[in-house]
């Protein structure tokens, strides 16, 4: 059977619009962005009504187009509700033009698009199936949603189709249509007659109500007269409806007059309707009324034509059974009780529609979202406020009840007494009786690192280290002596014919290096002893760590047991009278200790749910943004109040889940402290745990001295090994001035063999009997004696020096006129040899002054030959940087001519007179180079031997140690007992 027809909305039509000018001036003026920036965006939306109003159908995809416009048009209204832009609507009755640059007009012109797109599907779907009757109901409905839309928020239509009238009398046919649809899905279920003689009088009463209304509209060529002869037949066909299901009822309730009555009333109304129908038919163009079916005129007149005839044949049969049986006299029609009608269409909201996810969907996400208008941001700063004193709440709540559980377990001793009561009872499992894992783990460390031996052998490398640099110290300072000795008897031997220069000049360096040597060595001599004592106060107890697992492990069962109370702590050990009363105890013990721990367990597993719920709640409130909602209702005053309780409510899941667990958390601390108190109660109990107590005591004891033992091996293998580093460092050192020494001592041998040769040599040649008064014996050279030769008064030049040494070289002081000009002698080389001290080499040396000899007396027996001077005292260069001493403030005063010098080892000079003339110039003499030290040769000096062997300057010192092992300075002893290998 063909389905009844029914009416579509039509369509409007529209011309181009251009959204990109208006947009790009709104961006610039209102917001203060570059336009250029949302030229993408500007783009889809143009592009987005050039695809919803006229490139789509009326289909699904047309409707999601117009649904995804209409979207972006509230969104765009919300950030530029000013915006003018020229909207052209073709009327969708009269087809006049319509322009205005009103948004207001735009979307609802889009709202018609999308009723009349919802009609033609509702229009077009399948009846006869199941899915097809649901989804016109539907459509017709959303269609009746989205014109009542349009009356109550736009006002002022400036075009016909969009009228307050036409737009309601659409309405009204949609509702009509989809109550039709209804009932024939009433039909098709074979739903009970009352039910569905209830909605034919709905829509009898809806159709009837359209047919009144439109002749309103008549004359005005508003609506095809297709429509107006449609709603006429579906008058007469529904109430004809309503008559024929209601006689069913009362024939089934034995009311055969009332049921007859109406069946001739639903007759007459069926032959009406057939009649009117067969009229639409004979003058429907399909090509004309585009709403409507092309079958529409065959479908009604068959419907009406099946309808009459059925009518036609139960009221005969009625008629009848009334005659031959009931007997019941008919009722007139005014008589008749009115049927009840059942309204089952409303409207769907068009918020409705767009509140579906798959809406949501298709609109997308704005495309302006970048955009956001300043009010919005205030208020989502609020909202963030709002979010921001939740979570501290429930932190608070949360961080509260974690510290309340923590100080309830901790007042009562848990989880810490827990494990003596399970030791007690002997339920531990954790091998208390025998080696701690962490001693076990000393001992296996200890062994990696050779144990006893590999200290044993450093301590004898540090040893023999030391023995090898107190031997060179100890030779160094031999040489230097003996050197120094051998040339002091040379000078009281020759006396004033000695010319070498004394030791303590030239090794003054070497001296002072090897003090500072010394006085390292001496420190690091302490600290060695330190180490010493360390290692042999923990060597036993290492003896015991390394004896061997089983060895550890008898160490421990001595030093726990008790000889005194010879039980131990665990009740597995008891003798075997133990009682029965007694293994009750142990067994009410066992119960208590493992329910505590179920409950200590079950604490743990509140905490770690309650700080998920945290988390997810953070993570919730993080994610969670409003600002699209702002957006939506910034039109609406005095909003955000209730939008924000709204949005809040989204949480409160997550709060009761935290306030159970806290609720839960507390019930269990309650049941732990019951369960406790009663485990402490018990006499035995208590007598049994002191016992325990005493074993962990001195099992703490044992593991505490095994520490010891530990951290004093591995202290002691530190110092060792710094130790030998020092010493290996002092030891080339050492051997480098070791080396230096040797060269110094044999370079002054050599000299010193030369100037002996010499002096024999004067003494043969220098006559025994003069006429001279002999040179007075040499004076006490003290501080009265030099004061006591100052003669102020004679300002004689003084005569020249027999013997200069470097360090108290001065030139002569300013004023005074100079000595005779002696011989010049060729400089020595000045150079800044390598400094061993830390300190900054010195400036170079002056040049030195040639040291002259007095002449002999004149020889008084004619002989006219002159021995030839001495050569000049070999000169020696300073080998070492080490600053030069400071000046004596009296040195210059010795330099005032006709004063002798009381650094000086000559003799004083003849006075001059007439018969005793000046000596003659003196002969240049050249400083000898003497070649590198050789047994088997003659020995260069020592200078040469610096300058070609410099000595390496010695370690820095460390950072915060100023002294320790450097070599600079002599140390301080160490403070503490690793002081001198620690710096």
């Amino acid at each position: 059977m063909a389905q009844s027809p029914t009416i579509a909305i039509p369509r409007k039509k529209t011309d181009d619009v251009d959204w990109v000018g208006p947009i790009r001036n709104i961006i610039a003026q209102s917001y203060g962005e570059s336009p250029d920036n949302y030229a993408t965006e500007t783009a889809a939306l143009q592009r987005c009504r050039q695809d919803a109003v006229k490139g789509a159908g009326s289909d699904m995809t047309g409707r999601d187009l117009l649904y995804k416009y209409f979207g972006q048009l509230e969104l765009l209204e919300l950030r530029f509700s000013e915006i003018r832009v020229s909207f052209p609507w073709h009327d969708a009755f009269t087809g006049k033009l319509t322009t205005q640059t009103s948004l207001a007009y735009e979307k609802a012109s889009v709202i018609f698009q999308i009723a009349s797109t919802q009609s033609s599907i509702a229009n077009s779907q399948n009846r006869s199936d199941p899915e097809g009757l649901k989804r016109a109901f539907h459509f017709f409905k959303t269609a009746a949603g989205m014109l009542t839309y349009i009356n109550d928020n736009f006002l002022h239509a400036p075009s016909t189709d969009l009228s307050r009238e036409v737009v309601k009398y659409m309405v009204g046919i949609m509702l009509a249509q989809a109550t039709e649809v209804f009932f024939e899905k009433l039909v098709s279920e074979k739903k009970g007659h009352g039910m569905i003689s209830k909605v034919a009088a709905q829509a009898s009463f809806l159709y009837s109500g359209l047919n009144e209304e439109v002749k309103e509209f008549m004359g005005r060529g508003i609506f095809d007269r297709n429509w107006v002869t449609l709603i006429q037949v579906k008058a007469k066909y529904f109430t004809s409806l309503m008559h024929y299901y209601r006689a069913l009822v009362e024939s089934a309730a034995d009311k055969h007059g009332d049921a007859l009555t109406r069946l001739i009333l639903a007759d007459n109304l069926a032959k009406e309707a057939h009649r009117l129908a067969s009229t639409f038919s004979s003058y429907f163009v399909s090509s004309l009324s585009p709403t409507l079916p092309a079958d529409a005129g065959t479908a009604i007149v068959d419907i009406t034509k099946a309808h009459y005839a059925l009518t036609t044949e139960k009221m005969d049969e009625a008629q009848r059974d009334n005659d031959l049986i009931y007997h019941a006299v008919p009722p007139s029609e005014a008589t008749l009780p009115v049927i009840d009608k059942l309204s089952v269409a409303a409207p769907i909201p068009i918020q409705e529609v767009y509140a579906a996810p798959e809406v949501q969907k298709v609109i997308g996400p704005d495309l302006f979202t970048k955009l956001v208008p300043l009010s919005v941001h205030e208020s989502a700063s609020v909202y963030s406020e709002e979010k921001a004193k939740l979570i501290r709440s429930e932190v608070e709540k949360a961080e509260i009840a974690d510290g309340e559980a923590r100080v309830a377990l901790e007042s009562m001793g848990l989880p810490a007494g827990l494990r003596k009561w399970r030791q007690l009872v002997g339920d531990n499992g954790e091998g208390e009786t025998g080696v701690p894992r962490e001693v076990e783990a000393w001992a296996e460390e200890i062994q990696r690192h050779d144990g006893i031996k590999g200290i044993e052998k450093a301590l004898a490398e540090l040893d023999r280290l030391k023995r090898q640099v107190g031997q060179d110290l100890e030779q160094i300072s031999n040489d230097l002596e003996s050197e120094s000795r051998e040339c002091e008897a040379m000078r009281v031997k020759y006396d004033h014919l000695w010319e070498q220069e004394p030791s303590a000049g030239p090794n003054r360096p070497l001296r002072q290096d090897l003090k500072a040597h010394k006085d390292s060595f001496q420190a690091a001599s302490s600290s060695d002893s330190q180490i010493l004592n360390l290692w042999g106060s923990v060597r036993a107890d290492l003896n015991i760590l390394l004896a061997g697992p089983d060895a550890l492990e008898g160490y421990f069962v001595a030093e726990t047991s008790d000889s005194a109370a010879p039980g131990a702590p665990s009740l597995l050990d008891l003798s075997d009278d133990f009682g029965r009363e007694d293994q009750r105890t142990i067994d009410e013990i066992r119960r208590k200790v493992n329910e505590v721990d179920e409950r200590i367990g079950r604490i743990n597993k509140i905490k770690r749910e309650r700080a998920e719920v945290l988390k997810d709640l953070k993570e919730k409130v993080h994610n969670d943004d409003v600002s699209h909602l702002l957006l939506l209702n910034r039109r609406s005053p005095n909003v955000e109040p209730s939008l924000f309780a709204a949005e809040l409510e989204k949480f409160r899941p997550y709060q009761s889940r935290l306030a159970q667990t806290i609720q839960a958390q507390a019930a269990t601390v309650d049941e732990i402290s019951d369960l406790w108190r009663a485990l402490n109660s018990s006499v035995k109990g208590r007598e049994w745990m002191k016992k325990t107590d005493v074993k962990e005591k001195k099992r703490g004891d044992a593991i505490a001295r095994m520490s010891k033992a530990r951290d004093g091996w591995a202290e002691t293998r530190e110092a060792i090994g710094k130790g030998v580093g020092f010493y290996r460092e002092l030891a080339d050192i050492v051997g480098q001035l070791r080396r230096s020494a040797a060269s110094f001592v044999a370079t002054r041998s050599s000299e010193r063999d030369r100037l002996v040769s010499k002096a024999e040599a004067s003494k043969r040649t220098t006559p025994s009997h003069s006429s001279a008064p002999p040179p007075p014996p040499p004076k006490k050279n003290t501080l009265e004696s030099s004061f006591s030769a100052l003669n102020f008064n004679d300002r004689q030049p003084p005569p020249p020096q027999s013997y200069q040494s470097w360090p108290q070289q001065h030139p002569v002081a300013s004023g005074l006129p100079p000595p005779p000009p002696p011989a010049p002698i060729a400089a020595m080389q000045s150079r800044s040899p390598t400094s061993y001290m830390t300190s900054p080499p010195p400036p170079s040396l002056p040049p030195s002054q040639p040291s002259s000899y007095p002449p002999p007396p004149p020889n008084r027996q004619g002989t006219g030959v002159l021995p030839p001077p001495p050569p000049p005292p070999q000169q020696y260069s300073v080998p070492y940087g080490n600053p030069q001493p400071p000046a004596d403030p009296y040195a210059r005063l010795f330099d005032t001519p006709g004063l002798p010098s009381q650094f000086s080892m000559s003799s004083p000079p003849p006075v001059q007179s007439p018969t005793n003339p000046p000596p003659p110039p003196q002969m240049q003499h050249q400083t000898q180079n003497w070649p590198p030290y050789n047994p088997q040769a003659p020995q260069q000096p020592y200078s040469q031997y610096q300058a070609s062997s410099p000595m390496p300057p010695p370690p820095p010192p460390q950072a915060g140690a100023p002294y320790g092992y450097n070599y600079g300075s002599p140390p301080p002893p160490p403070s503490g007992p690793y002081g001198a290998y620690g710096r």
